[in-house]
């Protein structure tokens, strides 16, 4: 063991040893090579990362595409001394320039940047006058690659800003969820040509996987959070819309909860996250936009309302649950209609290429831009209301743009985060006079006028949470102070904003000339067509143990059932025969599982007994897995 790094790890983090695989990536990236890390949700990936900076000398760049885990890394590692920032969209061109400036200047040893920021002119220039870069690092690594559940384009910019450095920087990529091909297509996209790769196993011993089939899924949910009263705990849902009403249900029903989603401003985001995380409030109701980053150990149990649409979705989400060991539950509800619903994600993420184009088409008339124009610019854009003029549908509308945004006509974010902005509006004299709101609203001014310079000439961006930081005063105080304040006409205030907007990378073609390649279009919908087969296999098979199937499907030789999932307390309880049965229709359902039809015939050359064999039949054509047609069996949609 390397004592530097161990020392590190005691100065700043108070550990006193290593987790896991971490030590193992450290010692590879120190000796300069090229690494790949596997790590489950929670097994301590910025350690990975932070402490071989903070060993060599220079700066680490950090990529990562997760805005709310940038500014919290950066929060903690200010607070403990180190010096740390971060770009990301949303910012200002001067609050950019000079954050860039102070990297050069400033002996910062860590830059955090959003994937889209990477390929920027003015960051390549930047890059160069870097005294010195140790280490890239890539969170998210599986964005990356066209087979990760969630690819981003801009990811593959990575391996340009390598060859902008005239000396080698080795570089880390960080994941919780892979399966072999996207490994493989990593090493690949971040020319990888010799590296070190390890690994965790992503089982979780403590979580207790369970699938409850229900005609009520508000009243299980219910149920569940009243049987697992200790801790806190998620409930994740696909809308907006939901996060609220679910809140209000559970509320009404005397559980404390709130609601997260993406639509929220950063203060609200940041009051609900701190009130849940201090136990104020017990669940958080949310999409997937909550979890990035987040550490809670005492989550008890995590409910998934709706069916994810990929197995590394849910696996991820799931894995927030027992961060400290303990005993915990996942629990995933279904009902009679979500296969259905699942199955219909498949044309909604991927419709029609004349329907992209007619969208391309629509978009660019809607934002008044004419054929061979407005390369680069970009704009805001409600989908809501360009839905409306045009009579689209919101969610064919959304991938529409996504796969636009994939293919490099455009850039489409659905949430730019706009930072709040602040200017004072009163001479700096009568500032002090004015005190209505006490001490407190003081406190915060003084906190304003020596963290941000500039805020009597112009708006200047502020982060509420570090001027919490600094003055002890909680989020919603700040919040409401700062509230208040514009209301006397002391500051103009202009709280965080997220705005959809759309850039056009390139200018404006004709649409009869929108081409998708395959490996954007027709290649994905492949692939997420078997994501979607995987996520319903396990949703509603009963006879593999859920452990098992999530390992195995990241690659994992698995050779034991884990025995506390809901399908191996089941197998506990039955006898023998039922047994052999169960075991049977596991063989036949994967065996089914490449969606085609096969003869009754061709089944006896899986090896399972004839009884066993239409006794298995016969139970899944009853639970109706299996269509029958003739003698044909296949599984049902």
């Amino acid at each position: 063991m390397n004592n530097t790094y161990l020392d590190i790890l005691r100065q700043y983090w108070g550990y006193d040893s290593f987790r896991g695989i971490q030590e193992e990536i450290i010692t590879s990236v120190c000796e300069g090579h090229d690494t790949l890390g596997l790590m489950p949700t929670g097994g301590g990936k910025s350690i990975c990362f932070q402490v071989p900076a903070l060993s060599m000398d220079g700066i680490c760049i950090v990529v990562t595409p997760l805005i709310a885990l940038m500014k919290d890394q950066v929060t903690q590692l200010r607070a403990r001394g180190i010096k740390a920032a971060a770009v990301y969209s949303g910012m200002m061109h001067d609050e950019i320039v000079r954050t860039f400036d102070n990297c050069i200047l400033g002996d910062y040893k860590f830059l955090y940047l959003s994937p889209e920021r990477l390929a920027t002119e003015l960051f390549l220039q930047k890059l160069v006058r870097m005294r010195k870069v140790c280490m890239i690092t890539v969170d998210e690594a599986h964005c990356v690659s066209q087979w990760g559940y969630d690819f981003r384009p801009s990811y593959l910019e990575i391996a340009k800003a390598r060859h902008v450095l005239p000396y080698h920087v080795p570089v880390l990529a960080l994941t919780a969820t892979a399966t072999p091909e996207v490994v493989k297509d990593i090493q690949d996209k971040l020319e990888f040509p010799d590296y070190r790769a390890y690994s965790m196993s992503f089982e979780r011993k403590n979580i207790i996987y369970v699938v409850r089939h229900t005609t009520n899924k508000a009243d299980e949910m219910l149920r569940i959070l009243n049987g697992v009263t200790q801790g806190s705990a998620i409930v994740y849902t696909r809308s907006r819309r939901m996060t609220t009403e679910i809140a209000r249900f559970l509320l009404d029903n005397g559980i404390t909860a709130d609601a997260y989603h993406a639509g929220l401003t950063a203060a609200e985001k940041d009051i609900r996250q701190t009130n849940w995380t201090k136990g104020r409030n017990r669940v958080m109701v949310a999409t997937n936009a909550f979890g990035m980053g987040i550490d809670k150990p005492d989550v008890r149990v995590v409910i998934h309302y709706n069916i994810p649409d990929s197995m590394e979705a849910y696996f991820q989400e799931a894995g927030r649950a027992g961060r400290d060991g303990q005993a915990s539950y996942a629990v995933l509800l279904v009902e009679k209609g979500d296969k259905a619903t699942l199955t219909r994600r498949v044309p909604e993420t991927y419709p029609d290429i004349d329907y992209i184009r007619q969208t391309y088409e629509n978009m660019s008339c809607f934002l008044q831009v004419g054929v061979g124009e407005a390369e680069g610019r970009t704009f805001d854009f409600s989908l809501e209301k360009f839905c409306t003029v045009f009579r689209q549908f919101p969610v064919h509308t959304d991938s529409a743009l996504r796969l636009l945004t994939n293919a490099g006509y455009i850039e489409y974010h659905e949430n730019q985060d706009f930072r709040s902005l602040v200017k004072v509006l009163v001479r700096k004299e009568a500032l002090y006079r004015l005190n209505d709101n006490g001490q407190d609203q003081d406190t915060v001014t003084q906190a304003i006028l020596r963290m941000y310079t500039g805020v009597f000439a112009d708006c200047v961006p502020i982060e509420e949470m570090m001027i919490a930081h600094y003055t002890g005063l909680s989020p919603e105080r700040i919040y409401a102070i700062l509230k208040s304040m514009r209301q006397n006409r002391i500051i103009e205030y202009i709280p965080h904003r997220s705005v959809p907007t759309i850039t056009f990378t390139r200018p404006r073609v004709d649409t009869e000339r929108i081409y998708l390649a395959p490996s954007v279009y027709q290649d994905r919908m492949k692939d997420y067509k078997t994501r979607i087969a995987n996520m319903i296999e396990y949703a509603y098979s009963d006879y593999t143990c859920r452990s098992r199937l999530l390992l195995e499907y990241f690659g994992e030789e698995v050779t034991e059932d884990c025995g506390q999932c809901d399908v191996c307390l089941k197998r506990k309880h039955m006898n023998e025969e039922e047994r052999k049965t169960m075991d049977a229709c596991r063989v036949i359902r994967k065996h089914l599982s490449d969606g085609e039809a096969h003869s009754v015939e061709s089944l006896t050359s899986l090896g399972i007994p004839s009884e066993q064999l239409h006794s298995a039949l016969r139970l899944m054509a009853d639970e109706e897995e299996i269509m029958v047609n003739g003698d044909k069996v296949s599984l049902a949609p």
